[in-house]
């Protein structure tokens, strides 16, 4: 007989524990089932493999081990193979989805395997026969689409990273593409071999995909790790740039990829490892794409790994969303609206006119808050477009996602009448404008066709059935009504039967094994098997109580409401392969008007933000300049405001060619908690807003566009990687030197404290020198070393600021006020005094003081000044070389170890001490 269908009937399983391809003589021995499930394994041995039974997904041998640990669930035994147990488990497909989250975020890969006909069908083919079952998808982090395993607000990207030749002379370069399965999204990007974690921390990918010729590279797997996401290695011959095109060709409909951006050969052999991987994941079946957005070179502002988790742009420094700078500006009010608004803020803009047509879009809308309210509130009812179509489009959709597309096209086009009703009297913004175009195009067609098909209460999946309205189809309501009508025939049978026989406690009953049934009384079973009703009544069970029977025409009327709730399920599940079908026939105008929904709640969210704490729109230009009045940080601006009701104190930042002044470099100095680091971190988080398209914390604001941004703020040290605090910081500071340019933007903050004082000084000094001469960035310096105060005077383009304290009754008050200037102490010991030190150990600090500083025989900060020249490199008078390497260390450079006999190796060594002697 064929394979039982329930959990129950699993206890005849047999097979064998194989954790990697099972040998051919132990499929031999299996039962059919399993060398079913051992021959599916073996195609998918590097993943948990969900195997369809029933009601449940089992998992066995091997893979039940490490799933019953991962997701702690019982680990039981169903039968024997080559004389061992096997070990089961198994989770209910109801509720796969939470599973498949825990095992996924930690690090499972998971292939799911559906049965894929009928036990019925199975049966016909062989009394042995085994349900047919196969691979439908493998779940990755970077291939998820299911809402119970996404952010709702938050892109989930697979990235495909490739390797480009390195050409002579220069460091490797890498090109990405980038897909969110989810939405549709496609991007390709190429960055430099040092540019590549500030990219991968921009993009933030689930999963990176690495060919297999790369992925043994310990950097790059560093870089990945970084990044948070997974690493999977291909095969090399998937990154194919020939094939990347083709495909991609053949995906968009189109001849030829000019009018998406130029893509180069490397970008194109991502794409191609990029969609090879979705294609196989997939079983096959095509992924929503959306047009690919190509990002070139120079148009986004560089900002590198270490400053993103410095400025906690998208998450707090203990990882949390809440305290970063995304939940403090977050206004949005849909999910796709908040994706838009972190690929934004995470990507800020270089072109100083895409800029400022952003800024138009929030200013309108600031303007006009009738019209922002009115958005807002019907925004707050759109579904999310995006990953709806994304699910239809891999038939993973039901009936609910056809409703979220319904629904999003009324909502489109109610919002694009109400924009335009808007603009008629004061004019649209172009961004407005172009988001009213996409929102019109969404296609009325088939927003009738779905409101005309489908009822009100949708279920999650098509095979529940009862998703399509009454009178859309006559079929099928005469289906519904000969299905749903059994009661009152099944009733009127039953009073018949009870008539004939006498017996008024007479049933019609219904159960999975006998279908429906006649039941009566154990002391009424024997009338029923006497004529003359025995030639109606046939026996089919006694129980302890009862004795059930049943008769043809009961037999004859199960058959008949079997078959119309069958074929009325089956016309439920046409139309709805019809419906998606069209849906997905105008993906791209559905897809244009999800994104257009997308950017105008973010527009609205900013304009929201803006009302609600007081932004100011920003100048952008070209200039160098970059000129705050009274600028605030957003997130501890409003965390003050809430824990303890004050408000935050703004200060002016003036850095570039302004008022007749061209400071470049401002050395912050103060004493501890004074708000040294605040200052630093405000104004480049105001960079980041204004050139991202937001409104900024500030009275007023100018900003010439910034480059790169670079922050070293904070102490932490990378004990995996052997790195101390120090040099994880003096290894973020040479980035800063060697890539920073006068265009960029540079937040240093007590370089060089890691380590001895004159040593942390001479660093610190060259540094400043540095950046004044050579990058001749925009800088805010914070340092405790007063000593570089003096700089000031001597170079052209430096000038001191410090944090404002006023002493009282032997005690400092924080006025957090930035002025012009230079402090004379740091008031360490004030601080420790507020910190709680015990009156002993201060006392005795206070003594010590006093010894090192009369005994100190430290220059004067002016005397520092004046007896040191300035930064050498820049007055051109020494150029410094890396050493000439010795005689001693050619010889050593030109061994070869492993190629060595015995004897060599010691000939080699005499020869090595006998260079050693001569050199000395």
């Amino acid at each position: 007989m064929a394979e039982t269908e329930t959990r129950a009937g699993n206890s005849h399983l047999i097979g064998t524990a194989a954790p990697s391809a099972p040998r051919k003589e132990e499929v031999s021995l299996a039962t059919p089932m399993i060398a079913q499930y051992l021959e599916i394994k073996a195609a998918n041995a590097d993943c948990l493999l969900f195997y369809r039974m029933g009601d449940f997904y089992e998992l066995f041998f091997e893979d039940a081990e490490i799933a019953s640990r991962a997701l702690g669930i019982a680990l039981t035994k169903r039968g024997k193979h080559l004389g061992q147990d096997i070990p089961m488990c198994g989770v209910p497909v109801h509720a796969a989805d939470d599973y498949l989250q825990r095992l996924i975020a930690q690090g499972h890969r998971v292939a799911v395997c559906e049965q894929i006909e009928d036990a019925a069908e199975a049966k016909r083919r062989g009394p042995k026969a085994v349900v047919r079952r196969d691979v439908v998808r493998l779940v990755t982090p970077g291939t998820l689409t299911e809402e119970t395993l996404l952010d709702a607000r938050a892109h989930n990207f697979l990235t495909a990273l490739f390797r480009a030749p390195a050409k002579e002379g220069s460091e490797p370069a890498y090109a990405l593409a980038s897909l969110d399965i989810s939405t549709g999204e496609l991007i390709a990007s190429s960055v430099s071999a040092s540019d590549l974690p500030g990219e991968l921390a921009r993009i933030r990918p689930g999963e990176v995909l690495l060919g297999d010729d790369i992925a043994g590279d310990a950097g790059l797997r560093r870089h990945v790790e970084e990044a948070r996401a997974a690493l999977t290695p291909c095969p090399r011959a998937h990154f194919d740039s020939v094939s990347g095109e083709r495909t991609l060709k053949t995906r968009l409909g189109v001849a030829a990829l000019d009018a998406f951006g130029e893509f180069t050969k490397p970008e194109l052999a991502a794409l191609a490892g990029l969609l090879t991987y979705v294609e196989i994941t997939q079983a096959g079946r095509a992924p929503l794409l959306r047009p690919p957005r190509k990002e070139r070179a120079g148009s986004l502002l560089i900002i590198d790994a270490a400053t993103r988790a410095n400025l906690e742009l998208m998450r707090s420094s203990q990882g949390a969303r809440a305290g970063g700078l995304f939940a403090a500006i977050d206004r949005t009010v849909t999910a796709a609206g908040a994706r838009e608004l972190a690929s934004r803020l995470g990507s800020p803009l270089t072109d100083p006119a895409a800029v400022n047509a952003r800024l138009d879009a929030v200013a309108y809308l600031t303007d006009e808050p009738g019209l922002r309210r009115d958005l807002r509130g019907a925004l707050k009812a759109v579904p999310d477009l995006a990953r709806a179509l994304a699910r239809l489009a891999l038939g993973r959709g039901g009936p609910r996602d056809l409703g979220v597309v319904r629904d999003a096209i009324r909502s489109a086009h109610a919002l694009a009448a109400h924009l335009l009703q808007s603009g008629e009297i004061l004019g649209l913004p172009r961004e407005l404008m172009g988001i009213v175009e996409r929102l019109a195009t969404a296609p009325a067609q088939i927003e009738q066709a779905l409101s005309e098909a489908l009822g009100e209460a949708l279920p999650v999946n098509a095979r529940d059935g009862g998703f399509i309205r009454e009178g859309a189809d006559a079929d099928l309501d005469e289906h519904r009504r000969l299905r749903d009508g059994s009661r009152q025939v099944i009733a009127g049978l039953q009073a018949t039967y009870a008539g004939t026989t006498g017996i008024k406690s007479l049933k019609v009953r219904h159960n999975n094994v006998l279908g429906y049934f006649v039941e009566v009384t154990a002391l009424h079973g024997p009338v029923l098997t006497k004529p003359p009703h025995v030639e109606i009544f046939i026996h089919r069970q006694t129980l302890a109580n009862v004795v059930r029977f049943s008769t043809p025409e009961l037999a004859e009327l199960e058959a008949r409401i079997t078959q119309a709730a069958d074929r009325a399920l089956a016309l439920e599940l046409e139309i709805f392969a019809r419906l998606s079908q069209d849906v997905l026939a105008e993906q791209a105008a559905l897809s244009a008007a999800s994104a257009a929904l997308a950017e105008l709640d973010h527009y609205a969210g900013l304009a929201e933000l803006a009302v609600e704490e007081n932004y100011v729109r920003p100048k952008i230009d070209h200039s160098l300049i970059f000129a705050v009045d009274d600028g605030r940080h957003p997130m501890v601006e409003q965390t003050l405001r809430r824990s303890d009701g004050v408000n935050f104190v703004g200060n002016d930042c003036r850095l570039g060619p302004s008022e007749g002044k061209d400071t470049r470099i401002l050395v912050v100095t103060g004493p501890n908690m004074a708000g040294k680091s605040t200052f630093l971190r405000q104004n480049a988080l105001i960079v980041v807003l204004a050139q991202s398209g937001s409104f900024v914390p500030a009275r007023s604001a100018h900003v010439g566009v910034v480059d790169r941004l670079f922050s070293r703020v904070g102490a932490a040290d990378d004990l995996a990687r052997g790195r101390s605090t120090f040099m994880v910081e003096m290894v973020e500071t040479a980035s800063i030197l060697n890539q920073a340019s006068e265009r960029s933007f540079v937040v240093l903050d007590e370089i060089g404290r890691g380590t001895a004082t004159f040593d942390g000084l001479s660093i610190a000094w060259a540094a400043l020198e540095y950046l004044h001469e050579v990058n001749r960035s925009r800088v805010l310096f914070a340092t405790h070393y007063h000593e570089l105060t003096a700089l000031a005077d001597k170079l052209t383009h430096a000038a001191n600021a410090t944090v404002e304290v006023k002493e009282w009754r032997d005690e400092i008050v924080f006025l957090y006020r930035v002025i012009m200037g230079a402090a004379d102490r740091s008031y360490g010991l004030h601080v420790a005094k507020l910190a709680g030190l015990p009156a002993q150990v201060l006392s005795r600090a206070g003594e010590v003081l006093s010894a090192l500083e009369r005994a100190d025989g430290r220059p004067k900060p002016t005397d520092l000044a004046g007896d040191l020249p300035l930064f050498q490199a820049a007055q051109g008078t020494k150029t410094l070389e890396p050493d000439r390497a010795s005689r001693l260390e050619q010889a050593i450079a030109a061994l070869s170890p492993d190629a060595m006999t015995p004897k060599e190796a010691l000939e080699a060594l005499y020869r090595l001490r006998a260079l050693l002697a001569s050199e000395r």
